[in-house]
């Protein structure tokens, strides 16, 4: 480990090992021939970038340890600013657009935050809901979009705009990074609160520093190699894997809204060699793909996660991932990775659970008996043998200690162990005979009958690749232990649908297997409610909620 944990001391090194190589191209518009149009900072440029942000941001009051609320546009704006909190030694909170109104002013007034970094609209709801924002001391306007910047004399790139006395004071000149221990805080993330409302997850330095180690090591990636990420915080990880950005075409806040086509001609135009998605986003890639007979023969791999990926994705990939391979990479804000999977270990016919590998090098995971109470010491969890389903812990240097604030929560994820601590996933799963992890569900969403247990995902593998069904959900209708099992579909739009007929078709393939024999409910909803951030996981709690007034159909034969 090197005297200094802090992530913001690669982009430098990068700068210095590669200084006229990409590191980020924005998408701008399209050229007379139909090209994507792209303003391109190399990393010389984006190091100067990040130092230039760090001396705004120290003219303005900011210190070593200040929360930051991060409130800006993907692409060069998020990338840079973040680096110069953690260059200054700074804490930027990262909230996810699109949470909602609501759910975004509690996390803003739990994280207590001291800096607002961003856009003018930002500044314009932090003087609305005042009382929310009370904590805020300092306010840095970022510009919403790249041609409000002005071009800096030292370049042809653009910069944060500096004002004349902070140019006087040679405040654009290198900026160090600040001396950081491995232990102490570098930034607050949010969780999706896909099954819950969202939590503030406290990251410190050595964890983001062994992500980008086992993130490298795992998936062999080199400097010099080209992403896309459809996730805007995954591009955080790219200056410290020498790795080139290309910003998508995507609305981080309606990803699922996504045109394929602007997808495939980025990877194409840029020699894309890496990209994360969620299954959603790459379903539509692949059917594009598949449509227009496109292959992308640039790409080395595809990092699929969010959600279980379905055999649909899993069974096609080699005929437009021609040169690569798809990844299923486990984890969640609070550990990630964990695990990975790759296609050629997947069979995509399975009906039990998702196959999500083997725990990487330096991670732990173990599976324990399921329980809905806190856990205070691992000697007080009972772990399950080979093939049980259980509740999935995991330990190692990427397994976040605490929630921000939020001290019941705490108590309830986390297991202590001496002096380490184990992380509850929140989910189900298994080891097989060959000591690969298997995901069945989430913990909170599985179905309590009288009869036993059933769990998400091996459930709705029966159904999931029927052709008239989108998605579909398992359900528990009642109290837990004497809960009745039903699925919720999501059909194809289609208005002669019999939605009679389907239901005797999807009850027929329940009673050709054990655990879904006691499905005889089936409701239909024509559009689920997803997670703003993958546009893949279910809320089948607020489905569950849904389906107490739904017509329901009945089928016991």
């Amino acid at each position: 480990m090197p005297d200094s944990a802090n992530i913001a001391r690669h982009l430098p090194l990068m700068a210095a090992r590669q200084p006229d190589r990409p590191a980020l191209k924005i998408p701008r518009g399209r050229t007379a021939d139909g090209r994507i149009d792209y303003l391109a900072l190399t990393f010389r440029e984006l190091d100067a970038e990040v130092d230039a942000w760090c001396a705004r941001l120290t003219a303005a009051g900011l210190k070593r340890g200040d929360r930051t609320l991060v409130m800006v546009k993907q692409g060069l704006p998020l990338i840079a600013a973040v680096f110069a909190l953690f260059k200054v030694g700074a804490v930027p909170v990262v909230i996810d657009p699109g949470m909602g109104l609501k759910s975004f002013l509690r996390c803003v007034s739990r994280s207590q935050p001291r800096a607002l970094l961003g856009i003018p609209i930002a500044q314009v709801i932090s003087r609305l809901f005042f009382r929310t924002f009370a904590s805020v001391r300092i306010r840095v306007t970022a510009s919403p979009s790249l041609t409000a910047r002005q071009s800096n004399p030292i370049g042809d790139f653009v910069t944060p705009r500096i004002s004349k006395e902070e140019n006087q004071s040679n405040l654009l000149g290198y900026c160090p990074a600040a001396e950081v221990a491995p232990d102490e805080l570098a930034a607050i993330l949010f969780t999706s609160g896909s099954t819950g409302a969202p939590k503030g997850v406290c990251y410190e330095h050595g964890m983001f520093e062994a992500q980008v180690r086992l993130i490298r090591a795992h998936y062999a990636i080199e400097p010099g190699e080209v992403d896309l990420p459809m996730l805007p915080i995954f591009a955080l990880f790219n200056p410290a894997l020498g790795m080139t950005t290309i910003v998508p075409e995507i609305d981080p806040r309606r990803p699922a809204q996504v045109d394929p086509a602007k997808i495939v001609q980025a990877i194409q135009q840029e020699g894309v060699t890496n990209s994360f998605g969620s299954p959603t986003l790459w379903l539509k890639i692949q059917r594009h793909c598949l449509a227009q007979n496109v292959t992308l023969p640039t790409m080395k791999r595809v990092l699929c996660a969010g959600a279980p990926v379905p055999a649909a994705l899993w069974g096609k990939p080699q005929r437009w991932l021609t040169n690569g391979q798809l990844h299923s990479p486990y984890g969640a804000t609070e550990s990630l990775p964990v695990s990975s999977v790759s296609a050629d270990e997947i069979d995509p016919k399975t009906v039990r659970g998702a196959c999500v590998g083997r725990s990487l090098p330096e991670i732990t995971a173990r599976v324990i008996a399921i329980t809905d109470e806190p856990i205070a010491a691992l000697s007080e969890a009972h772990e399950l043998p080979v093939g049980e389903i259980g509740e999935i812990i995991v330990r190692g240097p990427v397994v976040t200690r605490t929630y921000d604030a939020l001290p019941e929560a705490t108590a309830a994820a986390k297991i202590k162990d001496g002096g380490d601590s184990w992380h509850r996933m929140g989910d189900c799963g298994y080891f097989d005979a060959a000591g690969r992890l298997w995901f069945c569900g989430r913990k909170v969403e599985r179905v309590q009958t009288a009869a036993g247990v059933l769990f998400t995902e091996p459930c709705e593998q029966v159904f999931r690749s029927y052709p008239l069904v989108v998605r579909c959900a398992l359900i528990g209708l009642g109290e837990p232990g004497a809960q009745t099992p039903a699925l919720v579909v999501q059909p194809i739009a289609d208005k002669t649908l019999d939605q009679r007929a389907l239901a005797h078709e999807l009850r027929r393939l329940a009673v050709a297997h054990d655990h879904t024999r006691g499905i005889e409910r089936f409701y239909f909803h024509n559009n689920f409610p997803v997670d703003v951030r993958h546009n893949a996981k279910i809320h089948r709690l607020q489905l569950a909620r849904w389906a107490r007034t739904a017509q329901v159909f009945k089928v016991t034969a």
